[in-house]
């Protein structure tokens, strides 16, 4: 009875959660990266190999790697693109060599994820993230003064947002702030207003077309490189999965990722299934997206986020919420299934369990490294997405 391979996000030696653990909650495998080298810089492969024992030696497996990142320039079209190709593509083969396979990355511009409260208190007493449109709206126009952000907002939402910002004193506005600026996974930037100030200058030419036709250009050179090592590359998608800060977002509807896909026809330009970056959008069907796009997902991050009727979301319960998680692994395990029938070496899709609740002994703790990534929150979402396999085992 062959489940999806289970695995844990692991932030390297630094991370409060240590691979004994992951391994003690049941997972065979980590999805991790070398969070220690500038973005564009290459990854010798000594690095590689290091990172490596030091996962088989706690009896895990570097299943996927998360993430290899994508240069700002690469987004924005300049600066040194050869080199910052060769870098990767480089780093691809490294991987390839070290029996490394699969890397996720993603194109979205300036900040990777975005939410607007880490620790939003859940009935039950559990911490969970949460994205609010009217705190967002307070960071784009009082905060950082983005010209044109008001005109993103319902008069509503201004009027709230001004409300909400007034209430807050000095200390509090810079503890939001750096909620939302400082939140690239694995590390800390200490970013200020004036650097995302900047990093948004330099997108001010681009629209949704632009960034594509820069995806493209990047997938043209890294994509045959991909092929040639065997290696699966996997695009991760916005998230959130609607335009933010003015900027273009092209990852967050099917249209979109299709569109993708056709700019590289290649199993080597894949998907990164995230449900919960794509279920924030209500007109994402995510089971028919797995159906769809199946033989293209590579790696799987599972999660469920809360829809609310104010535009808001929150991190559900990883069987709750708004995902139809059932439907979701159901196709999952059929994609699974056709791939093993198929004599592919690759049939086993790796999942992990993504932004658990921070709950239980894990309040008393000091902050994880990353919000979302606390121990007892992503164990328990494991345990019962495992169950959940089981079940439709059974029951098929």
């Amino acid at each position: 009875m062959s489940l999806l391979e289970e695995s844990f996000r692991w932030f390297g030696p630094d991370d409060p959660v240590p691979l004994a653990y992951i391994r003690q909650a049941g997972a065979q495998s980590v999805f991790t990266s070398l969070h220690q080298i500038p973005y564009g810089e290459l990854w010798p492969r000594e690095a590689i190999r290091e990172r490596k024992q030091m996962i088989e030696a706690a009896g895990l497996r570097w299943s996927c790697v998360e993430s290899v990142p994508v240069h700002e320039d690469i987004k924005t079209g300049s600066g040194d693109l050869p080199r910052l190709f060769q870098n990767y593509t480089t780093t691809l083969r490294h991987l390839a060599e070290e029996g490394i396979p699969l890397v996720i990355y993603n194109f979205m511009p300036v900040l990777d994820w975005i939410r607007t409260d880490m620790h939003h208190v859940l009935p039950d007493g559990s911490e969970s993230m949460h994205f609010d449109p009217v705190r967002f709206a307070a960071f784009e126009i009082h905060a950082l003064q983005r010209q044109g952000a008001a005109a993103d907002y319902t008069v509503a939402q201004r009027e709230q947002a001004a409300a909400w910002w007034q209430s807050l004193d000095d200390a509090g506005r810079q503890k939001f702030i750096q909620t939302i600026i400082d939140v690239f996974p694995g590390c800390k930037w200490g970013l200020a207003l004036d650097d995302i100030r900047a990093m948004l200058a330099r997108y001010h030419h681009l629209d949704a077309d632009g960034l594509r036709a820069n995806l493209a250009r990047f997938l043209e050179a890294v994509v045959p490189v991909a092929e040639e090592v065997g290696v699966r590359l996997a695009i991760h998608p916005d998230d959130p999965p609607f335009p933010v800060l003015g900027l273009p977002r092209i990852v967050s509807t099917a249209a979109q990722v299709e569109a993708i896909f056709k700019l590289a026809d290649s199993l080597a330009n894949g998907l990164c299934f995230c449900t919960g970056s794509l279920s924030a959008r209500a007109d994402n069907d995510l089971p028919a997206m797995v159906r769809q796009f199946a033989p293209r997902i590579h790696a799987v991050h599972l999660r469920s986020t809360q829809r609310l009727p104010d535009g808001s979301f929150y991190e559900a319960d990883h069987l709750a919420g708004s995902v139809d998680m059932p439907a979701v692994v159901s196709a999952l395990l059929a994609e699974q299934d056709r791939r093993r029938a198929a004599g592919r070496g690759d049939w086993q899709l790796p999942f992990r369990p993504d932004h658990g609740h921070t709950m239980m002994d894990d309040l008393k703790k000091p902050p994880s490294i990353t919000p979302g990534y606390s121990c007892i929150g992503r164990m328990r979402g494991l345990a019962e997405l495992r169950g959940l396999m089981l079940g439709l085992r059974a029951a098929a």
